[in-house]
């Protein structure tokens, strides 16, 4: 991917009114020359999430989140800064030029670009095979059968696939695709045939092509900003040989271990619920959905992968298991558990019927039982206690033995302390044996304890912020351009470059932002650590202090005087040392003096600060 250029940012910041675009996602209330609401990002009953129209900026003062319009879509969307800008882009009609280096670079950047233009237009594709056209009648008595109405498939964009030999591969010939990107994109496969014509004298490879997806309903797979990167086909009618379901294979769009089937649609659910239930299939996701219970999510398989655990637990603290009943689904919820513990998620299971699945339970029941359901999920190592148990003959000493230690295995993937012993206990009390005990089963160190804790969320601790005369100065130089002007006269790099807390100061007024331009300061802000953004934030939203550059004088006298003695300081002890040379002793004096000098014209002008 290219580099976004700043100019652009800047165009995309003012083409996007910080008001309207968060009052698309909740309701704000004018409160002033400002608006307010709950804040999204912690529970609280009184309103301390405040958004300046007059600067384009938000800012939480209960949970300290704040910063701009880039910010904002970040931090609700969980996405990452360049998809925030290209969303908002969309949003105002701004094409994004971007800037690229290499040649490698360069064609990376047009693959994708290429591919996700071939999966658009293939799942569009796809769903007008099955909402138009003749082809498409028994994938529709199927899905009609399954709940899945005309409103549903399109809301999804569900497809069907002809049970053809080279359909997909021709439309998309037709459309000006060459065979490099239908094979890159997976969606098209090569067969290797010999040709054994005798009148040849050696065989001959004759490369065919052919449709990966044929006679199967097509479910679009997108990564969380809603572009489609794969295609899951389900057989319409089960064939000896043929799995039942068919994904994409990896490509530079897709790697099926890094996406959660559902989430483009589902995240801002898990986020309000703080909550996860997983299911198997795609159907039983879309049929979840669209009951009302939209905190959901489906793996790319049945068993989490460490990298979708991980973009889980941004959304969620807590996971509930909704697998099939069978054995199957048994394994799947044990393979999961591994990555779900590295990430500190709490998971829990529910326990379907024989012979339901989500899909199944929620229509024959509806949302409130099953809501229940998902309530009264039990903890996973209750769960897999009793199932462990309930298999074996604990009478038997031995039998005993062999589920004492399966048990002991699966807890020592427990890396949390305080659940690992509560985990502990249950399964001794449960085997009929001490904690200590069953302790020594156990692994010396849990799995996965290797790997260091990942950082904290940017807003989990608040930024104290730097001491306050630098804070006042980076308020005067966000918010006042004489002010600004002022100390961009001064020498202040050397100045701040000495000065405790000032790194924050220094970018601000090494950047080319203009304070009476909203959109030159979310561009700039765009440029910050959310800590440092959240603090802009919230220095924007303050009201500046009468006589502005009478105030930013005295402050900065106040640093200058402070830098220029305790240099003063340092010298004066290092010419007491002994080892020094003569040459030393002459440059340390000449130093001395100077700095003196420099400290008196300083106490010279009235009303200079002391610090």
């Amino acid at each position: 991917m290219g580099t976004i250029p700043s100019e652009t940012i800047e165009q995309i910041a003012a083409a996007n009114d910080i008001v309207e675009v968060i009052g698309s996602y909740f309701p704000l209330k004018r409160a002033g020359a400002n608006f307010k609401a709950l804040c999204p990002f912690h529970q609280e009953k009184t309103p301390s999430f405040m958004v300046s129209p007059s600067r384009q900026t938000f800012h939480c003062f209960g949970c300290g989140v704040g910063g701009s319009v880039f910010r904002f879509v970040m931090d609700y969307e969980h996405v990452d800064f360049p998809s925030a800008v290209r969303k908002l882009a969309a949003r105002s009609g701004i094409t994004i030029v971007e800037k690229r280096g290499a040649a490698d670079e360069e064609r990376q950047y047009e693959t994708r670009r290429t591919l996700l233009k071939l999966h658009a237009e293939a799942a569009e594709w796809f769903h007008e095979n099955l909402v138009k056209r003749e082809v498409g009648e028994p994938a529709r008595k199927y899905l009609k059968q399954r709940g899945i109405t005309a409103e549903i498939a399109k809301r999804w964009q569900l497809g069907y696939a002809p049970d053809e030999w080279d359909a997909f591969g021709s439309w998309a010939r037709a459309r000006g695709y060459d065979a490099r990107d239908l094979i890159t994109s997976g969606l098209v496969r090569i067969k290797d045939e010999a040709d054994s014509d005798q009148n040849q004298t050696s065989n001959l490879k004759a490369q065919t092509s052919y449709d990966r997806f044929r006679g199967r309903i097509m479910f679009p797979i997108h990564n969380d900003v809603g572009e489609v990167i794969a295609f899951s086909g389900r057989l319409l009618k089960d064939e000896r040989d043929a799995a039942k379901y068919l994904n994409s294979p990896e490509t530079p769009l897709f790697r099926k271990g890094n996406v959660l089937f559902g989430l483009h649609k589902t995240k801002r659910a898990l986020i309000e619920a703080d909550c996860a239930i997983v299911c198997e299939g795609q159907i039983d996701l879309i049929s979840l959905f669209e009951a009302g219970i939209t905190n959901v999510v489906a793996p790319q398989g049945t068993a989490f992968t460490e990298n979708q655990a991980r973009i889980l637990k941004r959304f969620v603290d807590e996971v509930v298991l909704c697998f099939d009943s069978d054995a199957a689904g048994a394994k799947a919820a044990e393979r999961s558990l591994d990555a779900l513990l590295q990430n500190d998620l709490i998971v829990r299971v529910v326990e379907l019927p024989v012979g339901e699945d989500p899909d199944s339970l929620v229509r024959r029941e509806g949302k409130e039982k099953f809501e229940n359901r998902v309530a009264s999920a039990q903890d996973f190592f209750d769960y897999w206690i009793e199932r462990e148990m309930e298999a074996a003959d604990v009478s038997s000493l031995g039998a005993k033995m062999q589920v004492a230690r399966r048990l002991a295995e699966t807890v020592s993937r427990v890396h949390d302390p305080l659940m690992r012993g509560e985990v502990v206990n249950r399964a001794s009390a449960r085997l009929g044996v001490s904690p200590a005990d069953f302790g020594t089963l156990l692994s010396t160190r849990p799995r996965g304890t290797a790997s260091s804790e990942g950082p904290e969320s940017a807003h989990s601790q608040a930024a104290s912020g730097p001491r306050h005369d630098i804070a006042m100065l980076c308020l005067f130089a966000l918010r006042d351009e004489p002010a600004r002007n002022f100390l961009l006269a001064q020498n202040w790099r050397e100045t701040l470059e000495q000065a405790p807390d000032a790194e924050i100061l220094i970018r601000i007024l090494q950047s080319e932002l203009h304070p009476d331009d909203p959109a030159s300061l979310s561009a700039f802000m765009a440029t910050l650590p959310p800590a440092e953004e959240a603090l802009v934030s919230a220095w924007l939203l303050q009201k500046v202090p009468a006589a502005a550059e009478t105030m930013v004088e005295k402050w900065w006298l106040g640093i200058r005087h402070a830098v220029l003695r305790r240099r003063l300081k340092a010298a004066q002890n290092r010419i007491r040392l002994p080892e020094l040379s003569t040459g030393d002793i002459v440059n340390l004096q000449k130093q001395i003096l100077d700095l003196q000098e420099q400290l008196h014209e300083l106490s010279q002008p009235a009303g200079a600060a002391d610090n």
